[in-house]
């Protein structure tokens, strides 16, 4: 497998024990981490771990998909804060094996309008909103 795939991969699985530590062990020191639809950056390893260390909800991390290769790695991550789903998409651009810079866009779930629904067929392991 490749290093940095395992990498992203041992990043998930640490955000979801809760092991700031090792979740946040793959970015450079001098990383940058971008909220586009906040307008929030987040410069250095330090500032980015610490950020995520004092979100007061209980988050839960399920991983849908890993793509990617060479230096530029994508995540699609369902990321529940208190129970309520917030689809994630992780764009991770390494450089020396590490992070140097990633971008993180939420989407909220909507519903589907009827004239779609009839065309449609639920995504594995969901059921589709109405709107």
């Amino acid at each position: 497998m490749d290093a940095i795939r395992a990498a992203v991969e041992e990043h998930w699985r640490a955000s979801e024990a809760g092991d700031t530590d090792i979740e946040h062990a793959i970015y450079a020191e001098d990383a940058i981490l971008d909220y586009p639809q906040s307008g929030e950056r987040y410069r250095g390893r330090s500032t980015i771990a610490a950020q995520r260390g004092g979100h007061p909800a209980d988050r839960r991390f399920s991983v849908l998909r890993i793509v990617g290769s060479g230096d530029l790695w994508v995540s699609e991550v369902i990321i529940t804060y208190d129970g309520a789903p917030s689809y994630s998409v992780s764009v991770m651009e390494f450089a020396d094996g590490a992070v140097a810079h990633e971008t993180q866009y939420f989407a909220s779930t909507f519903g589907a309008p009827e004239s779609r629904i009839a065309l449609a067929e639920a995504m594995p392991g969901r059921t589709i909103e109405r709107a």
